[in-house]
């Protein structure tokens, strides 16, 4: 073969490769702009959201999938009430399309914080003030009237969860109206879980003797989990002001167990406390010091490591130590894949 018909025939080679080339960049457009379901974005197109608590954190991702990119900035187990943001949230909160808080003052330091930070136009989206009128609103122990900030401890209760799953999917449709109906699709998935929950939640603590039905707690986070199933808020030991009880209130406190007959007194992991025992040993009543009102039980990647996991772990030990049933919490799914399976 000559050289002229070798160099002819490499041509003739190239350019159907390169043909070849085209035609699959065109299919895969194609395939792009045709497709029936909204695309994957890219790591740079992905929404940018932050977060405060893992609880919310935990609940926005059920919306967002993979569509978004989510940074919590309360880590894990700290004091959301006490929290005192770091340089690298301030970055976060500069980088951010849409933003999340509770609300309800809990997170005062990191809202001012974000005002400072967000670029112009980027919603500050604080939950509680959202879902809750302010005649619904509760004062009590730790957070009485006089200081002007309410219990902000929402979601411990399911039923404001839901309610705030709506806004949540709202709000991210608006932000990324490309992917507005995957997440609301997801949201419509994560409401039939947290109807479930809801459910069961209900069911087990109907199980509990009514005398028994008291929550005296270390933190004072059960005011909106309390009326929802059917249990009377004695009280909370912890003051206002998130130190620990003067003598003469241990001793209020004390006199208060004994009247009430409290059978039990529930600490939390996240804030352990010589006081309670004291309190029980005194009373005799039963110690159970292992609530998570705000921490997710397990580790990341495990099936119980989400808000629905926690919310099912403090009721199941709510419910014993009361001398309930906790049988009906068996049957919620831990995740959506199950739920929907």
């Amino acid at each position: 073969m000559s050289r002229s018909h070798q160099q002819l025939m490499n041509t003739v080679r190239y350019r159907l490769l390169a043909l070849l080339v085209l035609c699959c960049l065109w299919l895969v457009g194609c395939t792009a702009i045709d497709g029936t379901g909204p695309q994957q974005p890219t790591t740079q197109d992905r929404l940018q959201v932050v977060t405060t608590v893992a609880p919310l954190a935990d609940i926005v991702h059920n919306i967002t999938g993979d569509l978004a990119d989510l940074q919590a900035l309360v880590p894990p187990g700290v004091n959301s009430h006490t929290y005192e943001p770091s340089p690298s949230d301030a970055r976060h909160l500069a980088a951010a399309d849409l933003v999340f808080i509770n609300g309800l003052q809990l997170e005062a330091l990191i809202l001012d914080l974000a005002e400072a930070n967000v670029v112009e136009g980027v919603p500050i989206v604080a939950l509680g003030d959202r879902v809750l009128d302010r005649s619904d609103w509760v004062f009590d122990f730790s957070f009485p009237e006089s200081g002007g900030a309410p219990n902000p401890h929402i979601w411990l209760n399911p039923e404001l969860v839901m309610a705030c799953v709506e806004v949540i999917s709202e709000e991210l449709g608006r932000a990324d109206p490309a992917q507005a109906e995957a997440y609301a699709a997801n949201a419509e998935a994560y409401l039939d879980h947290l109807r479930q929950l809801d459910s069961a939640l209900a069911e087990a603590s109907a199980t509990v003797p009514e005398a028994q039905r008291q929550l005296l707690t270390y933190h004072d986070s059960w005011a909106y989990f309390g009326p929802r199933y059917g249990f009377a808020i004695t009280g909370a030991i912890q003051p206002a002001d998130m130190a620990e009880p003067s003598a003469r209130e241990v001793a209020d406190l004390i006199r208060q167990v004994r009247e009430a007959n409290v059978p039990v007194i529930f600490g939390a992991a996240e804030f352990p406390s010589p006081v309670l025992e004291a309190i029980a040993r005194e009373t005799g009543a039963r110690l159970e010091a292992s609530l998570a009102d705000d921490v997710l039980p397990g580790e990341p990647g495990d099936p119980e490591h989400s808000y629905i996991g926690m919310m099912l772990y403090n009721t199941r030990i709510i419910v014993a130590a009361l001398g309930g049933d906790v049988q009906a919490l068996d049957s919620v799914p831990l995740t959506q894949n199950q739920a929907n399976g």
